[in-house]
């Protein structure tokens, strides 16, 4: 192994042009598992070094422990636990955990059920008529958002005014200084803080008039860890809200992507029920919401397979790539909703791993299972279709379809 990249490999996948099929790309990366970049930064794409350096102590998610500041790092002021290492991590996931899943609220995904069968059942009963919908804009989009506001607390009118900040924060995850302009961060910073101080008021009124939703419970409880301050409950809310429907609109909107050029397995899926678990499963392998974590740190020197990546340096890790990797999946680029053993890195691993997997899991298992069900001959308008900026977030902005009984 040696760490030379394949000349332009990763410019080519972070190029809007490579957004509908980044998968070839990503098999040219991964003949360097470990990449060194000219700026002096490390690519890993395989799922070998993906998941060893995911479940290593010395990867620090701190921008802090980066040799060189990162821009997108300005407007935070108590950075989430995501972006966070131990031990302080691990408090903040336990306390907000207490909250949102086993094991002091075990019941939490399944007591939402009924709630999100009924959502679903509305959205598409408002297809009725309709000859052509988009599956983002009527569907995928409104779907989480609306689970997301009734858990937290958040007032789902609120939602023309949060998605305006969200998108820009978005856009300025993968801000480069040396491609992008200097707006693209200045709406970032300023969308982090006009979002924090929404946050905020929301968090002032549940000391005051609590209610029965999250952001009324972490603002009220004293459990075994204390309790959070303000500013640790605003930027836990705030990465409750963006990744609670984010990536559950690339994954529902991927997923029926796929069940339409894989017609055979939408019937099946139609025919049998149950097979949505492990089909939710191989879309989070095949057609992953989130395609790669575009920074992360190594705190002292890191060693990778055959390479030592220095202390101080930024890490990128593909995680799509990883997902697709033939030396651990069989026949990868091939979608098989009965693959087996199917360990995927969709929700990333290690103390990371995705804090409301569950409910997004949930969600795109009954909205998939009730749009297969219910629609009548879907059809892609146009594939492919137009996809989201982001290469980090990878999804289709807009997913047309017709269907034979609008």
């Amino acid at each position: 192994m040696t760490t030379t990249e394949t000349p332009g490999t990763l410019q080519r996948i972070l190029d809007y042009s490579s957004r509908a099929d980044p998968y070839p790309l990503y098999a040219e990366l991964r003949r360097t598992p470990v990449a060194r970049q000219e700026n002096g930064s490390y690519v890993i794409s395989t799922y070998r070094e993906l998941t060893d350096i995911l479940h290593n102590p010395h990867l620090s998610s701190d921008v802090r422990n980066l040799a060189r500041p990162m821009a997108m790092a300005q407007g935070e002021t108590t950075p989430a636990f995501i972006n966070m290492d131990p031990p302080e991590h691990d408090r903040l996931r336990r306390m907000a955990m207490r909250h949102f899943g086993p094991p002091h609220t075990p019941g939490l995904v399944t007591g939402l059920e009924p709630a999100l069968s009924a959502t679903v059942g509305t959205l598409i009963d408002d297809f009725a008529g309709k000859e052509q919908i988009d599956l983002v804009d009527d569907f995928a989009y409104p779907f989480p958002v609306t689970v997301i506001c009734r858990l937290l607390g958040v007032p789902r009118e609120d939602e023309p005014r949060f998605r305006l900040w969200v998108n820009d924060i978005i856009d300025s995850i993968d801000y480069d200084p040396e491609t992008d302009p200097k707006e693209k961060l200045e709406k970032g910073v300023q969308a982090r803080k006009d979002l924090r101080h929404y946050l905020g008021g929301l968090v002032a009124e549940r000391h005051a008039h609590p209610a029965d939703d999250l952001l009324s419970r972490l603002a009220n409880d004293d459990g075994p860890d204390g309790r959070m301050t303000d500013e640790e409950i605003i930027s836990t809310a705030n990465l409750l809200l963006i990744a609670g429907h984010e990536t559950t609109v690339n994954l529902i909107t991927n997923g029926m992507l796929t069940l339409l050029r894989h017609p055979e397995v939408l019937q099946r899926l139609r025919d049998e029920p149950d097979l949505v678990v492990p089909l939710v499963e191989e879309l989070l392998r095949y057609e992953p919401p989130v395609h790669i974590i575009p920074w992360r740190a190594a705190y002292s020197d890191i060693s990778v397979g055959d390479t030592v990546i220095p202390k101080g340096s930024q890490i990128m890790l593909m995680l799509a790539s990883g997902s697709r990797d033939p030396d651990r999946f069989r026949e990868p680029d091939r979608f098989d909703p009965d693959r087996r053993d199917n360990q995927h890195l969709g929700f990333g691993s290690g103390i990371h791993l995705c804090f409301g997997g569950p409910l997004a899991r949930r969600e795109t298992q009954i909205a998939l299972g009730e749009l297969v069900r219910r629609l009548d001959g879907p059809r892609l308008v146009t594939d492919p279709p137009p996809y989201r900026r982001s290469p980090v977030l990878r999804g289709p902005v807009h997913l047309h379809i017709e269907q034979s009984g609008g």
